[in-house]
C-alpha cells in the first residue's frame, strides 16, 4: 500500500515547526528518522493531513556532555550515538544497548528521539532511559520548554506522555556514578529484531553490598518500565551472594508480557527473568571490578 493524500513541511527551526504544530497538532505526525513511521504510513495505519519533516533543523543533533551526563538531540542519529567516545567514557551502557538496534544502516537514519518517541517495549533506547532515570524535554508554542522523566513519559503501547502540540528536542542520560556495575542482555530471533526478552540493569554498591539498584526489563508489558519490587529486594545484598535465582523469580513475577507469532506470553515471561538474572550478575561482576 501506499500512505494516504497529506501535506507536507519541511521547516529550518523548531520555531517554524512549533509554530505549524500548534495550529494542526490533532492531525500532524512527526517525521524523524522515519524508520516505523513511514512503514505505518504505507500500511496506513496512520492517516496525517499533516507531515512536518525535522530533518532539516540542524539545531536538534548534538551529543553534548552536560550537567552529569550527555544531553542527545532528539534527532541525532543513533550511529553517532554508538561511536560516541564521550558516550562511551561516560555511559557505556548506551553504547552497548544501541549495538543492538537493528543493523547499523537503520541506525545511520535512525534518531535518538524517534525511538524515544515511539515508545516499543521491546527497544533498547527507552529500556536504558528508564534504567538511568533520565528524561526529555519537550516545546511547544504555548507552553514552553518542560522536562520528563523517564517513569513519567510512557503510558501504554506506544503512547507517552507528550502532547499532540509538543516535539521532543533532547534526550538527557545520566552518567552512572563511578564504580556502578551495568549490563545490557536481550535475546531476539535474529540479532537486530526486537527484543522477545532483556533487561539493562545497573548495579551501585558500597562496602561490598548493593546499596541501589535498576533493572528495566525488555519487551515486559505493553510499556517501557522499571521492576521496582525486584530492585528493591536486592538493596542490602552483599556481592557474593548468590543472587541469580531470586532475582530471576522477581523479574518474572513482575513483567506482563502480551504473547504474539513470535513468543507466547509464557516464554517471553520466562525469558525475561532469565535475561535479567544475567544482567544482574554482570553488573554485579562490572562492580566489584
Amino acid at each position: 500500500m501506499k500512505p494516504s493524500a497529506f501535506d507536507y513541511l519541511a521547516p529550518a527551526t523548531v520555531e517554524e515547526a512549533l509554530e505549524a504544530l500548534a495550529h494542526r497538532a490533532d492531525e500532524t505526525k512527526l517525521l524523524a528518522g522515519g524508520q516505523t513511521l513511514v512503514e505505518h504510513l504505507n500500511l496506513r495505519r496512520v492517516k496525517p493531513g499533516l507531515l512536518i519533516d525535522l530533518n532539516r533543523i540542524p539545531e536538534l543533533s548534538y551529543v553534548e556532555e552536560r550537567d552529569g551526563g550527555i544531553a542527545v538531540g532528539a534527532m541525532t542519529r543513533q550511529r553517532e550515538v554508538e561511536l560516541s567516545a564521550a558516550v562511551e567514557r561516560r555511559i557505556p551502557i548506551l553504547t552497548e544497548a544501541i549495538t543492538h538496534v537493528a543493523h547499523f544502516q537503520i541506525r545511520n537514519r535512525g534518531t535518538i528521539g524517534g525511538s524515544i518517541a515511539h515508545g516499543e517495549s521491546g527497544a533498547e533506547l527507552p529500556a536504558v532511559l528508564c534504567a538511568l532515570d533520565g528524561q526529555i524535554t519537550a516545546r511547544s508554542l504555548s507552553g514552553g520548554e518542560r522536562t520528563v522523566p523517564a517513569a513519567e513519559l510512557f503510558e501504554g503501547r506506544w503512547k507517552t506522555s507528550i502532547r499532540p502540540e509538543e516535539i521532543i528536542t533532547e534526550v538527557f542520560f545520566p552518567a552512572p556514578q563511578e564504580g556502578t556495575g551495568w549490563a545490557f542482555r536481550e535475546f531476539g530471533r535474529r540479532h537486530g529484531d526486537l527484543a522477545l526478552g532483556g533487561a539493562a540493569v545497573t548495579i551501585a554498591t558500597e562496602g561490598g553490598k548493593i546499596t541501589a539498584a535498576a533493572i528495566a526489563p525488555m519487551a515486559g508489558g505493553q510499556t517501557p518500565r522499571r521492576a521496582p519490587r525486584s530492585e528493591a529486594a536486592l538493596v542490602g545484598a552483599a556481592l557474593g551472594d548468590e543472587l541469580g535465582p531470586a532475582v530471576q523469580q522477581s523479574v518474572a513475577g513482575e513483567v506482563e508480557p502480551v504473547g504474539d507469532v513470535h513468543a507466547s506470553a509464557e516464554y517471553r515471561t520466562h525469558l525475561t527473568g532469565v535475561m535479567a538474572r544475567r544482567a544482574v550478575l554482570e553488573a554485579v561482576e562490572v562492580a566489584r571490578g
